[in-house]
Parts: structure tokens; sequence; C-alpha cells
């Protein structure tokens, strides 16, 4: 199975509601989309969001890295040979870990449809079901409280609140939502990197001290902040997970030794894709540290290719954070991956198995 083509679209798909946190607001999913072709007729997906504001990431450099550097290294590259073009997708681009992301999965993909079998078998296996959050944005305490009832009601056992635009009115938001579903669903917050960090330890002594449990706290402060990290998680209860600061496998090295988290957040968008995905969570597992896996603004295109590196690696990730389909108003994509409000399942149909796509809009070429 050789590499033939690969061809790019954009895909549209409005939120149920308007997605914001301290550091922007969104209202649909707009990503990148890859299509692999290969000459046995095969096709391999991936996808890729701009999220500029935390991997630098916009459309036009996501389309321009596959297109003028990536396509000519891997056209007429056999799909048999992985680690070969794995090493080509990694090492031709600095950066761009996105484009990477999308290439890259789209060539996981077509690995597993080459041997008939799910991706997440060839990955290790697992159990094929997952129980996600759901993200709760950040809002009018009324509005919050309102969407978390809202998402218990519909099933979702554990909620991601976002906070870090105003820590007194975040400390009000958190226990108002707190007191309306204590004992029907967790409780995990993510500040954005919004607070300083004696802000986030203030905030935290103030929960904790109200009697707020919570399951743990996202990116307290800046991305490079790491002394700020390590001074959070030595001063509360409530355990700290690094997102923006750990990016790939060095950063959760050095997150590690300088003991500045408790948890690890995996990102395919940050990480480059699903081979650096697995290197993190094989570093973790070695130090017996947990990990999450998430998604940025994602359709159900990359999420499930972030579902299947879960299972297969379930044993070191715990706590999954994979809502961007369930925050969708509609789902385009047709695959063996259902997603159902917080349930996940993995059918039996190889690689990813997507066969369709509604709405799809190729660049420069004819829909598919």
């Amino acid at each position: 199975m050789k590499i033939t083509d690969i061809r790019l679209g954009m895909l549209k798909v409005p939120l149920k509601t308007p997605f914001k946190t301290a550091l922007r607001t969104v209202n649909e999913i707009e990503d990148v989309i890859v299509i692999i072709e290969t000459d046995t007729g095969h096709r391999g997906y991936g996808e890729a969001p701009a999220t500029a504001v935390i991997t630098g990431d916009i459309h036009d450099s996501i389309i321009g890295a596959i297109r003028t550097v990536m396509k000519p290294k891997l056209v007429g590259q056999d799909i048999s040979d992985l680690n070969h073009l794995i090493r080509i997708i990694q090492n031709c681009i600095m950066k761009n870990y996105s484009a990477k992301a999308a290439v890259e999965m789209a060539v996981y993909d077509l690995f597993a449809q080459q041997y008939k079998t799910p991706l997440y078998k060839l990955l290790g296996g697992g159990v094929p079901k997952l129980t996600t959050d759901i993200t709760i944005s950040v809002d009018y305490i009324d509005k919050m409280v309102a969407d978390s009832l809202d998402a218990v009601a519909r099933g979702f056992e554990t909620l991601k609140v976002k906070v870090g635009k105003d820590i007194g009115v975040d400390i009000e938001r958190v226990k108002a939502i707190y007191n309306a579903v204590a004992g029907k669903a967790l409780i995990r917050l993510d500040a954005n990197q919004g607070w300083t960090a004696k802000e986030a330890v203030y905030a935290l002594h103030k929960l904790e001290d109200a009697g707020v449990r919570l399951e743990l706290i996202e990116q307290p402060v800046k991305y490079y902040d790491l002394e700020g990290l390590k001074y959070i998680t030595e001063r509360v209860h409530t355990p700290v997970m690094a997102d923006e600061s750990g990016f790939g496998p060095r950063e959760v090295i050095e997150l590690i030794k300088m003991r500045a988290a408790d948890i690890i957040n995996i990102k395919l968008m940050k990480t480059g894709g699903i081979s650096n995905a697995i290197k993190i969570a094989d570093i973790c597992s070695f130090y017996d540290m947990q990990c999450m896996i998430g998604c940025m603004l994602e359709s159900s295109i990359s999420v499930a290719a972030a579902v299947h590196v879960a299972v297969a690696k379930a044993d070191v990730i715990t706590k999954i954070d994979l809502d961007g389909p369930s925050l969708c108003a509609f789902n385009p994509v047709t695959s063996s991956v259902t997603f159902n409000e917080a349930d996940i399942i993995i059918g039996d149909a190889p690689g990813l198995g997507i066969t369709d796509i509604q709405g799809l809009q190729m660049l420069g070429l004819v829909d598919v």
C-alpha cells in the first residue's frame, strides 16, 4: 500500500453553545481535514484545528506545512514502513504540531487498515469503551450552574469547569456549581493559564476550606511558568495537571523531574500526533504518573484517533476529556466510533473506521 496523494479539505460544524475560556470564545469548529490516498484505494483521515493561542497553528500554516513540506516527502512511500513515515513527519519541519498530528493519524489509520483491524488493537488492545467528561464554559454563575445541571441530566458524571477570568468570581462560580451537583458529578477545573501561582493557591485554599472537593486543577498558570506550577503543586491538596506546559516528551520529563505537576494532559495537537502521545504515556507509566487525554475543538475524526490511543494506554490514561463531538450541534462523520454523550464505543472496522464526512469542502480539488 503506497501513498499516491494527500488532499486537504475544510470542515465547519456549529457548536451547541459558544465555547468560552480565559483565552478565547469560539462558535464553531473549523478544522483542516487530511485525506491520504493510496494505490490500493484505501483512504486515511486526519484533522487539525487552528488553535493559535495554544499551539500557534492557523489554517494557512497547517495547509502550507502539509502541502509544501510533508506531501512531497510522503507521496510514493509505503504505508507498511510506519516508523519511517513517522520520522519523515516529525523531522521534516520544526513545530507545526497540529499539521503533524493530522498527517500522522491518517498514516496510522491506513496502517491499521492494511492489517484489517481497529487501530487500538495494533497499539496494544484494550476494552473499546470510554467515558468522557464535558466542558462547562466560563460564563455568568447562573448560566454555568444551569449548564452543569443540564450536563448531569444528560448522563455526564464529570464536569470540566472553565475558570481563569476573575479570581473572586471564579471561586463563587465553583462553589455554586459544586453545591448544585455534589454527589452527582466530579468537578475538574481548567484555568487555561488565567491565574498567577499565588492566586491559584489562594483560590484552591478557599475552595478546599469551604469543603469543595475537586478532582484536579488544570494549567492554572502560564505555560512557561514551571516554577509557578511547582509552587502550586507543593501547597494545595487538589491534584495539579499540566496541559500547555507539557507539549512533548521532553517537556513532560522536565515536569516530572521538577515534580511540578501530579497529572499530565496529553493532546494529539500538542504532541504532534499519536507517536509522541504514546511516548508520553509510556514515560508517565514508568514514573507512576496518571495522564488525561484531551482535545482542542475537534470533530470526531481526530477525537476518534485520541480514543484509540486512550483505550490502548488505559493503564496510564485514566482520565478522559474527549468531549469535542458532544459540544457540536451534530456529528458530520460516519465512522465505527460512536459518540453518545458521555459514552464512547469503538466498533470493529479497520483503522479509524471513517466512511463518510458530510459537508467537507475540498481545497482546490473536487469533493470526495
